[in-house]
């Protein structure tokens, strides 16, 4: 195939961005979108270009570094991938793509294609973790959890924490993401112990970061490659509201 790409270029998070013209030629149709990227960069080093910059690193739809807005939509245009694992396959010989980063506030760019995206992160530290001493990790069955009480923890935990819901929702909310973390610990009774200071905790740091508002729209969840259900929205607003009674602080 040969394809017109509509590239999102900028030089640092100051410098002003725009959108560069590149034909790429003879593209596979098994290709990956990073390996068409791949081929892209190799012919603008032969031409004396500094490569688009992107990131990336499992390229196994694991890690959530990948994080392209192609042709307007997040990852891309298959739904339930990433864009490691989106191929050339879904592409047309002729067509024209346009790539950009993920927009939002809280995740400026820092070159080309790459945002810093560490407001994830700090949302994930202020509360997203279990700090009880337990001892030496315990055989898996150990504690009794229902089947489906853990198959709804285990899907909350499958969030990869890539942005894509934020850069999906017109407000720049993080709810989908918080909410999958917050959800993965307090169904479990491994996390029920802290759930009213993490709740708060992570809701807080949310807010600090600059994220927006949840108006419950839903293009977080159509957009999320790995699925996460707009039930663990539902959930975080249950558990601050229940914190709200206890507390000094919501």
């Amino acid at each position: 195939m040969n394809l017109t790409l509509k590239v999102w270029r900028q030089k640092n998070s100051q410098a002003a961005g725009k959108l560069e013209t590149y034909q790429v030629k003879d593209i596979s149709p098994e290709m990956s979108f990073l390996e068409m990227m791949d081929v892209l960069n190799e012919g603008l080093l032969l031409s004396g270009i500094d490569p688009v910059a992107f990131d990336h690193d499992c390229r196994e739809g694991i890690c959530g570094m990948c994080s392209l807005y192609i042709n307007g939509r997040a990852h891309g245009p298959e739904r339930g991938t990433t864009t490691c694992q989106l191929h050339m396959r879904k592409f047309s010989d002729g067509d024209t793509i346009t790539i950009e980063p993920w927009r939002a506030g809280p995740f400026p760019v820092l070159k080309d294609l790459c945002t810093d995206r560490s407001a994830l992160d700090r949302i994930q530290q202020a509360g997203g973790y279990i700090s009880i001493n337990t001892g030496g990790v315990p055989d898996a069955n150990v504690i009794p959890i229902p089947k489906s009480i853990a198959d709804k923890a285990f899907d909350a935990a499958t969030c990869i924490g890539c942005g894509a819901c934020v850069a999906a929702c017109k407000n720049g909310s993080a709810m989908l993401f918080t909410s999958a973390k917050v959800s993965q610990l307090a169904l479990l009774p491994q996390g029920k112990v802290e759930r009213k200071t993490r709740v708060e905790n992570m809701v807080a740091q949310m807010d600090i970061e600059g994220f927006g508002a949840c108006s419950n729209i839903g293009s977080c969840a159509a957009e999320c490659p790995v699925g996460i259900s707009l039930e663990n929205i539902a959930m975080l607003n249950r558990e601050y509201y229940a914190a709200s009674f206890t507390s000094e602080n919501v």
